[in-house]
C-alpha cells in the first residue's frame, strides 16, 4: 500500500492564485499551479498531480521537497549557472581602455592581440580581442585612410579653401 500523500501549504489560496497570475516564467507557473491545486484540494494523489502537470512523478517529489525545506521562496528561486569566467579581467580591460584612449592607438586588432600578449602577459585569441575592443569597450581602431603618394599637398589645401563643403 502506498504512503499517504500530505503536504502542508502555508500560503492562502488567494495568495497562490494572485502569484500564479503574476508569474512570468513557465517553471514558476507550474510550481505555483501545483501548490494551488494542493491547497484548494483539487488533487489528492501524487500520480494525479504528475499527470495534470505533464511531469515525471520524481520531479513533483523534488519540487515538494524544495517547498518543505525552504518554503515558496526556495521553490520559486531561479538558479543561474555561473558560466565561464571572462578571458580578460577588469584590470586588463582598464589597461587596454587606457591604451586605446592614447592618440597613437592601434592599427589593427592583431596589433592589439600582440600588445595584450607582451604587456599584459596573456595569450588571447584574435576573435576575443576583436569582440572585447569593438563590442564590450565600444572602441574603434583609428586608422587614417590611405593617401596617394602622387597627391600634391598644395592642390589639397587649395581644394579645401575653395570648396563649398565644410572641411
Amino acid at each position: 500500500m502506498a504512503r499517504p500523500f500530505h503536504v502542508e501549504i502555508q500560503e492562502s489560496v488567494e495568495y497562490l492564485e494572485k502569484s500564479l497570475h503574476q508569474a512570468r516564467r513557465v517553471s514558476q507557473k507550474e510550481k505555483l499551479q501545483m501548490l494551488w491545486w494542493l491547497k484548494s484540494a483539487q488533487v489528492q494523489q501524487h500520480q494525479e498531480l504528475a499527470q495534470r502537470l505533464g511531469r515525471n512523478p520524481s520531479t513533483i517529489t523534488h519540487w515538494l521537497q524544495q517547498y518543505r525545506q525552504g518554503g515558496i521562496s526556495e521553490l520559486l528561486r531561479l538558479k543561474k549557472s555561473p558560466g565561464r569566467p571572462p578571458e580578460m579581467d577588469d584590470e586588463m580591460l582598464r589597461q587596454l581602455q587606457e591604451r586605446l584612449a592614447q592618440p597613437e592607438g592601434f592599427k589593427s586588432y592583431g596589433e592589439v592581440e600582440q600588445w595584450v600578449r607582451s604587456e599584459l602577459g596573456k595569450a588571447v585569441k584574435y576573435k576575443t580581442v576583436h569582440k572585447t575592443v569593438r563590442y564590450r569597450l565600444k572602441a574603434k581602431l583609428k586608422v587614417p585612410r590611405p593617401q596617394s603618394i602622387q597627391q600634391d599637398p598644395q592642390a589639397v589645401t587649395l581644394f579645401k579653401k575653395t570648396s563649398p563643403l565644410p572641411f
